[in-house]
């Protein structure tokens, strides 16, 4: 087995159909359309990239070929950006680049019978991709991207290894037409993918938790093809139509040689013109060179003259900068001695305030403990009198009885002397002298039980004086130990009070300190904020002549560069007079040599000039500037895909 391989090169009728093919997309008044299928090709030619990029072409055809790659070395899909139409079936693609969801414009997208194996994450980017068909190749799955395309109507995964769908699919509100090998597929099911692609599409949804809704309720443009707009149907006539053209290449074969003799002679023609115009742009250089020295030689005395001025000035926003700063360190000075002051007036105000707040809740509690206090020790003294006096009436109960006792002795006794049948009236007693001494006897013992229960009585009211004395020294000495426990105790809250009153006093002191050297800080912010923002003002003053230039641009085009964010570039154009007209004719290099450096920027500034100056040739009867700002504001007002 060789371990080299040589390019196959193609037949003489495969390289004519090649170059009649590219003659007859550059004739004047050619369609749109560049078809180089069944040439052989191994790869794309790099004139095809060119000639898509320069004519703009929409439709692209390079099916029936050998092609493993899509992009050609030293070339970028950029040049496809216009290409709306891209078939490349019955190839040898066994990848797409990575870019290509560069093809902003795309539509339609052929590349049945190849060899792919994956999809690029970027197809996703393919905002207005109408139909994609990947029928015939190597895939096993879909990526997650796919979702992002939300113009797609066709889509054909048949004859491929892919047995599941993403579930993203359930996004593309659009999709009319799904094709899959339904007998392979495992998510979804067979019998929903044998259903159709509304019960696919309703499955899905229901597995992403949306709502479904039919493609009919989300229109979309129709797809372009050689004269305006058709339909998806329309490109496959159209492809249909090449390949029906085909059989008829040889009979016009005889008068493409004539006229690629007589193309020679105009390119030699061309090239003549060519040096001369090259000369005359050498005389026109070497002319905006000397204007440009004169220019800057004239910005450079505005420059120093401006210098000069600033120097004087910011001299003296200096000095009236030091004044302010003394009179308004002077201020503050006098503004914190008085805020110094009115502290610490209301510092005082609110201790004594609080001191007199605290006393007469002090005031109150103790009163109400004297209550409960006073309240509680009468209750004692009155149990304990209540006792006593118990004790008193059953001592005078029991002597009140004895008493009783004795008086009814005494009066029996009495009673017996009385009735005696020995005392008659007028006769002397036989015993009168045995008897007066029993009752001289009775008499006595009378008085002195009398005299013992006087004394008893006078015993128990001394007892009771005393116990009432004994009482009231009780209460005396309970009171002061009440009163002496009271007095500790407003003593400790005191001290604990001024403690509290002493931390919140200095607390306050420190969160006072804190808010000034704050303010102090923001004032010194402020101040050097003023001054940047004065000095950067006179810094983005411009001199007079190339304001007057800036001016002197048209609108449309400051309106251009300020969309794509190069307002820097503003005074570069306004110095080379550059207008939207000459700045369409303009190339990259051409932006690159006046300074545009970024070349996305520079793309993206010929497209806008260009699609400006296409938009502007469709509306007759108005100036350039008039019809650019129009064409201008119609572009802005084009709803994003």
């Amino acid at each position: 087995m060789p371990l080299f391989f040589r390019k196959k090169k193609p037949s003489d009728d495969a390289r004519k159909r090649l170059e009649y093919q590219m003659c007859l997309a550059k004739e004047a008044g050619a369609d749109d359309t560049l078809d180089i299928s069944k040439c052989e090709l191994s790869e794309v030619p790099y004139g095809a990239f060119a000639t898509c990029k320069v004519l703009q072409k929409k439709v692209l055809i390079m099916h029936t070929n050998n092609l493993t790659s899509l992009v050609p070395k030293s070339c970028s899909l950029m040049s496809l950006v216009t290409v709306k139409v891209l078939d490349l079936h019955d190839n040898q693609l066994a990848s797409l680049p990575a870019d290509v969801g560069q093809l902003a414009s795309l539509q339609v997208l052929n590349l049945e019978r190849n060899l792919l194996k994956c999809l690029p994450q970027s197809i996703g980017d393919l905002a207005q991709l109408q139909m994609l068909n990947v029928k015939g190749n190597k895939l096993k799955d879909l990526p997650v991207t796919v979702s992002s395309l939300r113009s797609l109507r066709t889509l054909d995964i048949s004859g491929n290894m892919v047995v599941e769908l993403p579930r993203g699919l359930a996004h593309i509100r659009t999709l009319e037409t799904l094709t899959l090998d339904t007998s392979s597929m495992t998510y979804p099911s067979p019998d929903i993918c044998s259903a159709g692609t509304e019960s696919i599409q309703q499955f899905l949804c229901k597995e992403c938790g949306i709502a479904y809704y039919p493609p009919a309720q989300y229109p979309l443009p129709a797809l372009e093809s050689d004269g305006g707009g058709t339909s998806v149907d329309g490109v496959d006539r159209a492809v249909h139509k090449y390949l029906e053209e085909e059989d008829a290449w040889q009979n016009k074969f005889l008068d493409y040689e004539k006229r690629k003799e007589q193309k020679m002679q105009e390119k030699l023609e061309f090239e003549r013109r060519l040096n001369m115009g090259q000369r005359e742009h050498a005389l026109l250089v070497q002319q905006l060179n000397s204007q440009k020295d004169e220019i800057l030689q004239t910005v450079r005395e505005d420059q120093m003259r401006l210098e000069e001025g600033l120097t004087k000035h910011q001299r003296y926003l200096e000095e009236e900068r030091l004044k302010l700063l003394q009179q308004l360190k002077q201020a503050e000075q006098g503004i914190a001695s008085r805020i110094q002051k009115l502290l610490e007036d209301n510092q005082r105000r609110k201790q004594s305030a609080d001191i007199l707040k605290s006393l007469e809740n002090e005031r109150i509690r103790m009163e109400q403990l004297m209550a409960i206090t006073q309240e509680e020790t009468e209750q004692l003294r009155r149990k304990e009198v209540a006792a006593a006096m118990q004790q008193m009436l059953a001592e005078s109960y029991k002597n009140k009885l004895i008493q009783m006792t004795n008086e009814s002795r005494r009066q029996d006794l009495v009673n017996q002397a009385c009735s005696s049948s020995f005392f008659s009236a007028g006769q002397p007693c036989p015993i009168a002298q045995p008897w007066g001494s029993v009752l001289l006897k009775v008499r006595g013992g009378l008085q002195t039980e009398h005299s013992r229960c006087v004394m008893e009585n006078m015993n128990i009211e001394m007892q009771k004086a005393a116990f009432e004395a004994l009482q009231v020294k009780k209460d005396l000495t309970h009171r002061q130990i009440r009163n002496q426990g009271v007095i500790t105790e407003q003593r400790q809250a005191l001290g604990y009070l001024l403690q509290q009153l002493l931390k919140e006093k200095k607390q306050r002191e420190e969160e006072l300190q804190q808010i000034l050297l704050e303010m102090e800080a923001k004032s010194e912010t402020h101040r050097e904020n003023y001054w940047l923002i004065q000095y950067q003002r006179l810094l983005n003053q411009k001199p007079l002549s190339l304001k007057v230039q800036e001016e002197g641009l048209e609108r449309p085009l400051v309106t251009l560069l300020t969309e794509l964010c190069a307002e820097q570039y503003v005074p570069i154009f306004a110095h080379h007079r550059v207008s939207l007209r000459a700045l369409s004719t303009m190339s990259a290099s051409d932006l690159e040599k006046i300074g545009v450096a970024e070349a996305g920027l520079q793309r993206a500034i010929l497209q806008r000039a260009q699609e400006i100056l296409a938009v502007a040739k469709t509306i007759p009867g108005t100036t350039s500037s008039c019809l650019a700002s129009r064409c201008l504001l119609h572009l802005q007002q084009v709803p994003e895909p």
